[in-house]
């Protein structure tokens, strides 16, 4: 090869590798795992100070501390959350802090199995990876986590018969599939792994759907997590919660929906 034609493949090799020192110098710092590196408060400050202002005051210090939920149920909402919408970034820090509100390693992995269903395969598995890490820095082994399999909880005959019955009449015509799968898989098998309890789980459930601006299927579920104990007090909190964890406009649609469900319900 000549000289004149080496000099455009070596200009092209030099383009390429000052493209990619540009992109190291000007994206957000990676962990080894390829996930961006959680920002610290400073890191906020130095693109916007508002933000780490409002981090700081009216979301650490004012909503993590209102009496009406609990810390520890506070983190089961922020982790539905963020996983249901696929928000990694700062799930290890929200991951820790569930862990010192008092959530347990079995339930954090109740919850990636629940969201699995109920916001997709994907957002739950891009939740292990940072799961993993996690649980591997403060010795958590696989022996502290629910089996695959295992007893589990007693079924509410009546009303799962009731529940199947209404989808079976509604959609076995369109997606016998899904009806199948619902009934045997969701409300057979994962609502009763006891691993996390039935009122957790709801709670879990309805996060997400808020989360995620799926307002339609909040009646029934609400409905099931007031029954499992949830009160209208803690509802409020958690769409109080959800607004900073996951915008006003999904829990501005869900207002009216959880209005709804609260006069329906009997004092």
């Amino acid at each position: 090869m000549t000289m004149r034609m080496l000099r455009p493949a070596v200009a092209s090799v030099c383009l390429i590798l000052a493209a990619c020192a540009q992109a190291q110098r000007t994206t957000a710092p990676q962990r080894p795992d390829g996930f961006p590196a959680v920002p610290t408060l400073d890191d906020v400050r130095e693109v916007s100070p508002a933000l780490a202002r409002y981090t700081q005051g009216p979301l650490l210090g004012d909503l993590w501390k209102r009496p009406g939920l609990s810390p520890r149920d506070r983190s089961i909402v922020t982790l539905s959350a963020l996983i249901a919408r696929n928000q990694v970034v700062e799930l290890p820090y929200h991951l820790n802090l569930a862990l010192d509100n008092g959530v347990k390693p079995g339930e954090i992995s109740e919850i990636i199995t629940h969201l699995a269903f109920y916001s997709g395969w994907a957002n739950a598995t891009s939740a292990v990876v940072i799961a993993k890490d996690v649980f591997a820095k403060r010795g958590i082994t696989s022996n502290q986590l629910p089996p695959a399999m295992g007893d589990l909880l007693p079924l509410e005959e009546a009303a799962e018969a009731q529940r199947a019955a209404r989808v079976e009449e509604s959609f076995s015509s369109v997606a016998p599939g899904i009806v199948q799968y619902t009934s045997n898989l969701l409300f057979r098998e994962l609502w009763l792994r006891p691993g996390l309890a039935p009122r957790d789980r709801s709670l879990v459930t309805v996060s997400a759907l808020i989360a995620t601006g799926q307002v339609a299927q909040i009646p029934y579920h609400l409905n099931r997590a007031m029954d499992h104990g949830l009160t209208r007090a803690q509802t409020s909190e958690v769409l109080t919660q959800l607004a900073f964890y996951a915008g006003w406009p999904n829990v501005f649609s869900a207002l009216p929906v959880v209005k709804d469900v609260f006069e329906k319900r009997p004092n």
